[in-house]
This record gives C-alpha cells, structure tokens and sequence, in this order.
C-alpha cells in the first residue's frame, strides 16, 4: 500500500470518527435541546400557528411568482426553494436506513425530532427575515447576516466567515456530487444508461437554471416541487393501499418498538432504545435540515409582512419533509414486509436499496424505473437548492466575481459525482455539513429573545380584526 493510499485511508478513518462524534452525540444534543427550547419559550409555536401556516402556504398559492417583488421570492417560492433542498436523496434513503439500523421505532423518533425541529426553524426563518440586507443592490440573508448582527467585531466574522465556508463545501460542492450520484446510480439499476451520460445531462440542465440568477431558481422550483411532491405521495399511496391490511402493524410496530425494540416481530436483532432513537433522531434531524442554517437563505427573500410570516412558512417545509415525505418511505417499507428482504449475498437490505425493494414489492420492475424517476426530481431540485445557498454565501465573502467560478465548480462536482463515489468525499460532506451547524446554532440561540419578542408582536398582530 502506499503514502497516498494510507494517507486516504488515514484520513477517512479521522472525519469519520469526528462525524460519529458530531452526528451521533454533540449535533443530537444541541438540535434536539435548541428544538426542546424554542418549543417552549415560543409556547408550543407548530401547534399553535400551524394552522396558520397550512392556510399561508395552501391558501394562496401561486406557480407563477405573482408577489415576489422586484428582487426577492414570493413566500411559496422561498419554501419551494427551501423545500428543495429539504427533500432530497435521504427522504428515500434515510427513512430506510433509521429502520434497518434502529428498527421501525425509530420512525416515532423521527417525527419527534421533527416536532422540535419546527419550532427551531421558525426561529431561524424569522431571524433571516430580520436581518436580510441589500447588498450590491440585491435583497440577501441568512446565517452570516444574523450571526453578524449579534456578534461584532474579530468573533462575528469568524462565525459567519466559518460557517460560510463549510456551507459552500458541504453543499455547493461535496453535498452536490452526493446527489448526482444517487440520480446516476438509480438511472443505471433502472434503464443502464451510463452515468457520466447522466452527469452531463444533470449538469447542463443545472447550469441553464443556474445562469438564470435566483428568480429563475425560484420560479423552477415552484413547479418541480409540488410535481415531485405529488408523485411521490401517489406511488406511495398506491403501495399503501395494496397492503392497507398492514398498515395497522406498521404503526403499532412504530410506537411499540420506539420503546420496547424487541417486543414484537418487526424488531431488528440486536437493537436497543437508545439505537432506535439514535437513528431515528438523527436521520429526521438531517433530513430537514431544521438548525442547519441552510433554508434561512431561501426563508429570507420572502416578501412578508412580518418575519414571523415567514417562520410560519417555513415549519410547513418540515412537515411536508418529515410528516408526509419520510413517513411515506417508512409505512411503504413496514407495510410491504421490506425489512425481511436480503440482497444477493444474503445480508439484510438498508438504505435506498430497502425503498427501491419494498416498491417492487408491489410495481414489480417498474418499482426500479418510478425510484428512478423520484430520485431525479428529488436530487436534481436538491441540487438546485443546495447551489443557490452556496451562491448566497459565495457572495457574501468574495462578491459577484466569485459566482463564475463558483458555478463552474459545482458543475464539475455534479459530473464527477454521476462517475465515482469516494468514501473521503462523502465523509468529508457529513462532516462540513455538521460543522456549518454550530455557528448557526450559536447565533440562533444568541438572538433567542429577538425571536420570542417578534413572535409575541406578531401573536398581536394575527388577532387584530381582519388578519
């Protein structure tokens, strides 16, 4: 074996130990606590104004950015474009590999983390709206702009600069090849087209949206999200109702095993409470990216009247990430049997391989052509919500020159993604996208009482005759 080898293999074996620490025990504590917190200081904000937000978001829809201003989104296209980003490759993936790991219980500790999640996104769509600026004459916000805005000085600009930085690798460039490559990979298993063909045609269409600046992002992901939503919903439902005679021992094995992972068929060998919660709270947590720092970019362009507005938008995009999308996979997977299934070699299914199984359970080998089609949509609307959050901080630490550049390497990394997947790359992803969430959080936390004096105003507000 030689240096470069080892070295690879050396450093592997480091970012992944720092990702077990971070994704497993640090990032699980403070998400969940921030999560924990804002539920109660904001008065269990996702009960009280979610009705709100079904009526903002359902109520007054509009796919051809109608009020979106001169400069900014329209509130549904900013959670298009959040939503985008949201559900991707892990709304498949994750919800499979929290019940082959943890068991179907992990499932109940999924949509926990989620309840919580809510109100921590609420707060960070707030304080995006707050503190959105116009710079080089283009309404913009985000993490670095409220970090910035509570810490001045040395210490801000490390903040905000740091997590500007692992945003741009996490997502722009590393998160980005995660994506092509999981279009590239159910595009081969389902019509054995090859991926560098794939990677290129992924990539020309990305370039095309990406030229077209954020209002033409928006105005694409307005479209493609309720479509990619709705089909997905539908071929699920489609399963559900094949086996709607299961569907009673799928929830029963979800809230039985969340406490108890051993007690019926169903548990997975082996796992414990603390497995189950484990895999299930992180996996709902990275899925909704919910104190990630990353959908505020997308929240902070909305034209509102309040910044709370906003904040009630955005808890609907965790909903529909966690509540309708991951739950789909998990009672699609339950409700077929899935968990029984063994690949080639005898070892048991996890990941995208479990969705894509328990889909062919019922659709036979169109199962393989319908992930396909779902994990194009998914990763590809991904993609183009993952580039423009990376744009939003290219600019803010290089400026418009540095948009060129920058566009031309995430077309690179979505080619290079569809031919190879390299173990450091994907570690390395996992890590920088754990990082960005600690100057976040800092700042969201830091800014906890602007958030609760801007929600008791807009409470206010909502009761005054004619609102």
């Amino acid at each position: 074996m030689d240096f470069a080898t080892q070295f690879v293999n050396g450093l592997t074996w480091v970012v992944g130990t720092i990702n077990t620490w971070l994704k497993d025990v640090i990032l699980i504590i403070l998400l969940g606590g921030t999560g924990i917190w804002f539920t109660v200081r904001l008065r269990f904000v996702q009960v009280r104004k979610l009705k709100e937000g079904f009526k903002a978001v359902f109520g007054n829809i509009r796919l051809h950015g109608d009020q979106a201003g001169k400069d900014g989104m329209s509130s549904f296209q900013s959670l298009a474009t959040a939503v985008a980003a949201q559900v991707g490759t892990g709304n498949i993936a994750g919800a499979a590999t929290a019940i082959a790991s943890g068991g179907p219980g992990a499932i109940f500790w999924m949509w926990l983390s989620a309840f919580f999640g809510m109100a921590t996104i609420y707060g960070e769509a707030t304080l995006a709206q707050k503190y959105r600026r116009v710079v080089d004459g283009e309404l913009t916000g985000g993490p670095v702009y409220y970090i910035k805005e509570k810490f001045h000085g040395a210490f801000g600009k490390f903040l905000a600069g740091f997590f500007a930085i692992a945003l741009i690798l996490a997502l722009g460039f590393m998160g980005n090849m995660v994506q092509s490559n999981s279009i590239s990979d159910s595009f081969q298993t389902a019509f054995h087209v090859p991926g560098l063909a794939v990677g290129i045609v992924v990539a020309a269409i990305s370039a095309f949206i990406f030229l077209g600046g954020k209002k033409y992002i928006a105005s694409v992901t307005e479209k493609v999200v309720p479509v990619m939503a709705v089909l997905y919903v539908l071929g699920s439902l489609i399963v559900l109702a094949v086996n709607w005679r299961n569907l009673g021992t799928a929830f029963a094995q979800i809230f039985v095993l969340a406490f108890d992972p051993q007690a019926m068929a169903g548990g997975v060998a082996g796992v414990t409470v603390r497995e189950a919660i484990r895999f299930g709270v992180a996996r709902g947590l990275f899925s909704n990216e919910a104190g990630m720092g990353s959908t505020p970019h997308a929240h902070a362009l909305a034209k509102v009247e309040h910044p709370c507005d906003q904040g009630v938008v955005a808890m609907i995009g965790v909903f529909i990430d966690t509540f309708v999308v991951l739950t789909m996979t998990a009672l699609v997977i339950l409700s077929t049997g899935s968990t029984s299934f063994t690949d080639a070699n005898g070892a048991p299914l996890t990941a995208a391989p479990l969705a894509q199984a328990a889909f062919n359970s019922v659709f036979g080998e169109f199962g393989n052509v319908f992930i396909a089609i779902c994990m194009l949509f998914f990763a590809f609307s991904t993609i183009i919500g993952w580039y423009f959050f990376g744009e939003t901080n290219v600019k803010y630490l290089f400026g418009k020159k540095g948009v060129p550049v920058y566009a031309a390497l995430v077309i690179v990394f979505v080619i290079l993604g569809s031919l190879m997947k390299v173990d450091l790359v994907w570690a390395l992803s996992d890590m920088f996208n754990s990082l960005m969430v600690l100057p976040n959080l800092i700042g969201v936390l830091a800014l906890s009482a602007v958030i609760v004096k801007l929600s008791k105003e807009h409470d206010v507000l909502r009761k005054k005759p004619g609102k």
